[in-house]
């Protein structure tokens, strides 16, 4: 926010704006997406994967945001690692600047207003179009959580995880902290999958006794053109090397579109519990990796060892991407 500035609602006559989306073709075989800027990711991907069996690669995790909001922030997630932020996904803009003109601009056309826009907080111009890459849509993910109870062991899986060769990578890496209890927000209640699964506190180990434990989150998906046992076995190879409490393993097979809406259900039971409509500001910060463990013990062993009444993300980001 800007002392004088304007909040454009980019929603307005968001009914028609689906109609709007557009499938475009390169001259070498790409598809893209033509989307308005007040799209919600979520109707883009219900949009593509339903229409043309095709998908962005790269998403937030709450996907109830707008296109041109995301991509005026950055637009990172658990698939940052390996594809980049939402604003690395980008093949051309169209954008209102403030002298009211309408430009649209790529990496070879107006290159500085493109790369001034993406991530600029809408200092440079409004995004009203975006022309997205797309590529086959996964059409299940195997899914998984594991516990750790030391985040030296945490942070070093999960680093290890993000710069694999592609060929032997995840497709999403997250985790996120949470307190030692059996609290149903920021307690252990909120780790297991699928719904109904239990968390045994019996397993932690006894000569870890902070105040919080962590989760490391993990996905890969499945592709019609692959067999479902290569898809087991390389996630099987995977979790066998890394160092969480054996026991506290949670997996399922979902749908993409399943995958990717994942946090509707926790939207949904906040709008229930009333505690959706309090202030509940999300923050992202970088921390650099020599810094991380110092991170989390000043402030979120901490500051913040009773929880935040809402996730606690931290996972690692790759400088190159």
């Amino acid at each position: 926010m800007s002392d004088g500035g304007l909040v454009l609602d980019m929603r307005a006559g968001a009914a028609s704006r689906r109609l709007q989306m557009k499938l475009v073709s390169s001259g070498g075989g790409a598809a893209f997406a033509d989307v308005p800027g007040g799209a919600l990711w979520e109707e883009v991907l219900h949009w593509a994967v339903s229409n043309h069996g095709l998908a962005p690669a790269s998403w937030t995790d709450y996907l109830r945001l707008t296109v041109g909001g995301t991509l005026s922030n950055g637009g990172v997630s658990g698939q940052s690692f390996r594809y980049g932020p939402q604003v690395s996904n980008v093949a051309e803009l169209e954008v209102v600047t403030g002298e009211g003109e309408c430009r649209v601009c790529s990496p070879s056309a107006h290159a500085d207003l493109f790369f001034a826009v993406l991530g600029g907080l809408g200092q440079f111009g409004v995004i009203t179009r975006a022309r997205i890459p797309l590529s086959p849509a996964p059409q299940t993910v195997k899914w998984a959580r594991v516990v750790y109870a030391s985040f030296a062991e945490y942070a070093a899986d999960a680093e290890w995880l993000v710069t694999r060769p592609a060929e032997s990578a995840f497709d999403y890496v997250e985790g996120f902290a949470f307190v030692r209890s059996d609290d149903p927000v920021n307690g252990w209640p909120s780790v297991p999958i699928p719904a109904g699964a239990r968390f045994d506190p019996s397993l932690l180990p006894a000569g870890e006794p902070g105040p919080l434990l962590y989760c490391l989150e993990v996905a890969l998906y499945q592709h019609q053109h692959k067999q479902p046992d290569d898809v087991d076995e390389r996630m099987g190879e995977m979790m066998r090397r890394l160092k969480y409490v054996r026991g506290l393993e949670y997996a399922a097979d979902v749908g993409y579109v399943e995958f990717l809406s994942r946090v509707n259900r926790v939207e949904e039971e906040a709008r229930r519990s009333g505690s959706w409509a309090a202030p509940h500001p999300w923050l992202n910060l970088f921390v650099s990796a020599r810094d991380i463990a110092d991170f989390d013990r000043a402030v979120l062993k901490g500051m913040l060892a009773d929880g935040v009444d809402g996730p606690m993300l931290i996972y690692p980001m790759l400088k190159s991407k």
